[in-house]
């Protein structure tokens, strides 16, 4: 079983609890002419209040390497990259990051990586495995 296979059903399943429609799994960008890309989940959810939709994508990540720094490395690269594509392909969805509550509250919670969160404007997902549920959203 790959990495992201253990968290996936999961992080999906606690989107849907917070009324969340799960509109792409995964959710493909092309960009330019062959080259494709695609993030873990796309969803929508309909704000009543301003009769608008609020669009996201998910990246998950479960930090289950040996190195969580080399892990770290490989999320923002993929986030930045990420982030890049949507900005020309769908400028009004918004990138996550989702990580365990574990990773965020022991690992990341060291001033470098706090530092670099801030520097690359992550936006975090933080999820309970056990409760398959959201934790906290980190704008």
């Amino acid at each position: 079983m790959s990495a992201k296979d253990i968290y996936h059903d999961l992080v999906k399943n606690a989107l849907i609890k917070e009324g969340w429609v799960i509109t792409h799994d995964p959710y493909y960008i092309k960009y330019e002419q062959d080259f494709r890309m695609y993030i873990d989940l796309g969803a929508e959810k309909v704000i009543a209040a301003i009769r608008d939709n609020k669009k996201i994508a998910i990246e998950i990540k479960s930090f289950l390497d040996p190195s969580p720094i080399s892990d770290f490395h490989n999320a923002v690269g993929q986030y930045v990259n990420y982030r890049i594509a949507l900005e020309d392909t769908e400028p009004d969805r918004e990138l996550f990051l989702a990580v365990p509550k574990e990773v965020y509250s022991s690992f990341m919670r060291y001033t470098f990586f706090q530092k670099a969160i801030a520097k690359h404007k992550l936006k975090l997902i933080v999820f309970h495995p056990d409760k398959e549920e959201i934790q906290k959203w980190i704008n």
